[in-house]
């Protein structure tokens, strides 16, 4: 069989620039001239074995980032966006997608933006209503989609943010750390009555109020979510400024995001994280007492241990309402999520509400053959009081199969029986599975047969 070559030149040039080295220079530490180099950053040339040789131990490099990295998240949302009918005449083929992802990143996120803008632009003229109240706005992307796929592209992990929370909490308990943190800046800490308001704080009296009825975990990540904006000020800006938002609504909700990125990895600071979860075969109960912390929180931290040189488990992780919308979704692995719409029906984090407090397992299978063993629960947030609404989601986590005996939820499951491996896709619009029993609407890139005199499971047939 042969080899399937490997052209990663954005992650070359990126390493490089990252370095902060010149092609000449970065050529002479690999070991090759600087043509090879030049056509190897262009793709014009595969990555030789003796490059990754080269690149690992003269820069500790982490091999995994040229076989699954921000290529494979672009590849699949270039193909959904080219799934709409728009483009039914003109699609590239899946091979071009991969050049252009690899060569022109660039204009891939500028084909991407211009598609979003395109779909909110006929969203907002289905709706008359919908127009006038948004006079004014410029069509484009959605500031929740903005930040949404920021984060998307930097892999869910921030390196000098974590690396900052984690020297914040320099060894000592989250508690302490805390602790040491309000009471240097001069901050008073408060039980809130007010169970419609999670956390506020009172710059002028320097008062932050955390309600009372929140979990413990809660109210810590809420009271290290502060701290952030108090302490790293600076640093989140800085990030921020990196993000390029086209507005500032979207450049405030990122804020946010990165005051809770640093809470999470304070709570569960990396190295001692890390080691945890490898002692612990990833269960997500222990996880969850050892660090104070929830269950979502720890299946989204899991899901972001992608430091250079430290990685864990390549995880993803997603949380979705009852109606099955995806409200928050990361992925380390190569399953990437569907930008429009729900997730496959086939999934199992879809079951989770009807089996609430228990873990769910699932063997699934992709349309592309790679195999993933996938975790689901419900979790309810309480609303503290008789007539407060329950908020209620499922969470989902999960691996490929080549990383599941690192986790403990593979135990007594047969990872060699291949009927064992439930189909599942991306969502159906983008679906190629022709005998799906549970597709809800046809693929928007193949053609239909419809036979009057006989019907199926389906009304239709997906002839190609």
């Amino acid at each position: 069989m042969a080899t399937q070559k490997l052209y990663a030149g954005a992650k070359l040039r990126e390493t490089r620039t990252r370095l902060g080295l010149t092609q000449k220079a970065f050529a002479e530490r690999l070991g090759v001239s600087l043509p090879y180099l030049n056509q190897m950053e262009n793709n014009h040339r595969p990555v030789s074995s003796a490059v990754i040789l080269s690149l690992v131990q003269e820069f500790d490099f982490d091999v995994n980032e040229l076989a699954v990295g921000e290529g494979e998240r672009m590849v699949t949302d270039l193909r959904e966006a080219l799934a709409d009918p728009v483009f039914k005449e003109n699609a590239p083929p899946h091979v071009d997608l991969r050049l252009v992802a690899s060569n022109a990143p660039a204009v891939a996120r500028a084909f991407l933006a211009l598609h979003q803008a395109y779909v909110q632009a006929n969203e907002r003229l289905a709706s008359l209503d919908a127009a006038l109240d948004q006079d004014g706005v410029r069509p484009g992307s959605s500031p929740w989609d903005e930040v949404r796929d920021f984060f998307h592209y930097c892999d869910n992990y921030l390196d000098a943010v974590d690396r900052a929370a984690e020297h914040f909490v320099g060894g000592r308990s989250a508690d302490n750390a805390i602790a040491h943190a309000l009471d240097t800046l001069k901050i008073d800490l408060r039980d809130s009555d007010d169970d419609a308001t999670v956390r506020r704080f009172d710059d002028k009296s320097r008062t932050l109020w955390l309600s009372a009825a929140s979990p413990e975990s809660t109210r810590r990540f809420q009271a290290l979510h502060q701290i952030a904006l108090e302490t790293h000020g600076d640093l989140i800006d800085a990030t921020l400024d990196l993000g390029r938002f086209q507005s500032e609504t979207a450049r405030d909700i990122a804020k946010i995001g990165l005051a809770n990125y640093f809470a999470g990895a304070a709570q569960m600071p990396y190295g001692v994280f890390l080691e945890t979860a490898r002692e612990t075969r990833h269960d997500l109960e222990r996880l969850s007492r050892r660090f104070g912390a929830s269950l979502e929180q720890v299946g989204h931290r899991l899901s972001t241990l992608q430091r250079p040189g430290a990685k864990g488990v390549p995880f993803f992780f997603v949380r979705v309402d009852q109606a099955g919308t995806i409200t928050k979704r990361h992925s380390a692995t190569r399953l990437q999520f569907a930008r429009y719409g729900g997730a496959c029906p086939l999934w199992n984090v879809h079951r989770a509400f009807e089996t609430p407090g228990r873990w769910l397992r699932q063997l699934a299978e992709t349309p592309d053959g790679v195999r993933y063993l996938c975790l689901a629960r419900e979790v309810s947030i309480s609303g503290a009081a008789f007539r407060a609404p329950v908020r209620r989601f499922a969470i989902a986590l999960g691996c490929e199969i080549s990383h599941a005996s690192e986790v403990v939820y593979c135990d007594g499951l047969d990872l060699s029986d291949t009927d064992a491996f439930e189909p599942i896709g991306i969502s159906c619009r983008i679906c190629e599975r022709r005998d799906c029993h549970q597709r809800s609407v046809p693929p928007l890139e193949s053609d239909l047969t419809i036979q009057h005199n006989r019907r199926a499971t389906l009304p239709y047939e997906v002839s190609g």
